[in-house]
């Protein structure tokens, strides 16, 4: 027997219709540099969206086609996420900080039929342009006095054409499962994949980020969005923010620690997302902020951070600084993106200050929706005691089942997407992630933890930033290398390093050797890249190698 319920489809466009309808006067606010500030509503965002949607038809953009964006985050990136996907098109966000030939293999791969920039990105539309021979327009976002002198074809100006067209639009009634939206992952071990999300996924995504257990956005709320809406759909804030009807603040291009603070102040924002390199900016710039001014102006209750673990003095500056609590989640583009939050259970109410810390260092427990596990390599599970490490897998409402046009093995005949992450999972739920698979270094027959010695040496006050990597070891098989970056107007011995690395880890994970550099390459967005070093250091040979030493 059925249920006696209405069916109704989940869908995008029903998110900034119920923004505009209950929540009609909350602000959005965007900064598009040179302190121009854009304001309006989500009952003008709503408008302006319809007239988007216009547009897209006006462009001969067929349903389930794709429109990509090279934009950052502004009024006009949100008008599109809802306007394109609003009308059965499907908006495909491109990170402009890939590689060239990366944005083009996006492009095309795609199938993209136009793509709408901000102008600061003209350069490069230019140089793409003659490579990607199907895309019909280039569409620049910005107003007609501001347009870019660059020779590409359909070159028009998004204000020109927007408020051309009529806010009447009538949003279609479509199949929940229909695609929504495209994402690229980063390419780091090859080709970008794509993950083709659904209306269905993308709604119950913002559900759970809406949980009080989760991100708790709310209607009180004011979200500043410091992830890109290029990078898995800015962990979906621009669609959970309408769903609970919050004011939403979208940067710019400009993340400087600065410009994060006076953002923070200006728009008296409770809750933040972004990255731990964006995080360090923002305490290395209220570091020099009074203390009880930066109390004044921080009225934050949550900073949420992802793409890469924090290091354990991040979390401990957000609360003195702050009194914040910084919240770790994970998750990756294949996961929507994200699958655990963490958010203390009330077992942990006692907890002192430096266990909370502790706590807080772990990636997170499961939202309803999803299922995590950790397998061995022959594909049995593990237990759940917070010390057995395996390989982590995900299963869920908005995991993808497969790539976009492309074959791969990383799920299995029961649905499990093999993350490529090594984890332990305790009683509780709660993951920490304990390396990638491609990063743990083999050690004379055991493994070695590469996050666990870059969060080691993170911890001492002079690094602002390490990487190990596993090396040839003519005895051991493999050994750690620590390469860090010395914090500016600090200083430490690699003696020193290790000795203070000395009480936090096993002694013999202790790096074998320390090389300080002045930078470390990072991926598109943000993250550590160890490739580059890994070939860097290819001819590295240990102090304690014996073959060193011989020769």
């Amino acid at each position: 027997m059925n249920g006696l319920m209405q069916q109704r489809q989940l869908l995008i466009s029903d998110l900034i219709e119920h923004a505009a309808n209950n929540h009609g006067d909350r602000e959005i606010v965007s900064n598009l540099g040179n302190g121009h500030i854009h304001r309006y509503t989500w009952s003008g965002a709503l408008g302006r969206s319809k007239r988007v949607a216009n547009l897209i038809h006006a462009l001969g953009v067929a349903t389930g086609q794709c429109v990509a964006t090279l934009a950052w985050n502004t009024h006009r990136h949100l008008e599109l996420y809802y306007g394109v996907s609003g009308t059965g098109a499907v908006m495909a966000t491109v990170n402009p900080r890939l590689f060239t030939e990366q944005i083009v293999y996006i492009l095309n791969h795609s199938g993209s039929s136009h793509v709408f920039f901000d102008v600061s990105l003209a350069k490069l539309v230019a140089e793409i342009a003659p490579q990607c021979p199907d895309i019909k327009g280039f569409i620049a976002l910005c107003d007609a006095d501001q347009m870019p002198d660059i020779v590409v074809p359909g070159l028009a100006c998004y204000e020109s054409l927007v408020t051309g067209c009529s806010e009447d639009y009538a949003w279609p009634s479509l199949d929940e499962n229909s695609a929504s939206s495209l994402c690229y992952t980063s390419g780091t071990t090859g080709k970008p994949k794509g993950v083709l999300y659904s209306h269905r996924s993308t709604v119950l995504h913002a559900m759970s980020t809406c949980m009080v257990d989760s991100f708790a956005i709310s209607a009180r709320d004011s979200v500043l969005l410091i992830v890109p809406m290029f990078h898995v759909n800015g962990w979906g804030i621009p669609y959970s923010s309408a769903m609970a009807g919050a004011k939403l603040v979208l940067p710019g291009s400009e993340l400087s620690g600065g410009h994060v603070y006076a953002m923070l102040r200006d728009e008296a924002c409770t809750v933040s997302c972004g990255v731990p390199t964006v995080w360090m900016s923002l305490l290395e710039y209220a570091e020099n902020v009074d203390a009880e001014q930066r109390r004044r102006d921080i009225v934050l209750t949550r900073a949420l951070s992802g793409g890469s673990a924090a290091p354990r003095r991040i979390i401990e500056k957000f609360e003195h600084y702050f009194g914040v609590y910084l919240c770790q989640a994970w998750g990756m583009t294949e996961t929507s993106p994200v699958v655990t939050v963490n958010v203390p259970l009330r077992k942990h109410e006692a907890l002192t200050l430096d266990e909370r810390f502790d706590l807080q260092m772990l990636s997170g427990r499961p939202l309803p929706g999803t299922e995590v596990a950790i397998f061995d390599d022959e594909g049995n599970r593990l237990p759940h005691d917070g010390h057995t490490a395996g390989q982590l897998k995900v299963r869920g409402h908005w995991v993808a089942r497969a790539y976009y046009h492309r074959e791969d093995d990383a799920w299995d005949a029961n649905n499990w997407f093999a993350t490529g992450d090594l984890a332990t999972l305790n009683a509780d739920g709660y993951i920490r992630i304990t390396d990638r698979s491609k990063d743990v270094i083999k050690s004379g027959g055991e493994w070695i933890s590469s996050l666990d010695l870059e969060s080691a040496a993170l911890s001492h006050p002079a690094i602002d930033e390490a990487a190990v990597i596993g090396l040839r070891h003519s005895h051991w098989q493999e050994r750690p290398l620590l390469i860090a970056v010395k914090r500016k107007g600090k200083d430490v011995t690699a003696d020193a390093l290790l000795d203070h690395m000395r009480n936090l880890v096993a002694k013999w994970w202790l790096p074998d050797d320390v090389v300080f550099v002045d930078s470390l390459p990072h991926t598109a967005t943000g993250k550590l890249s160890k490739l580059p070093l890994r070939k860097q250091f290819e001819n590295f040979r240990f102090s304690t190698d014996v073959e060193n030493t011989r020769g």
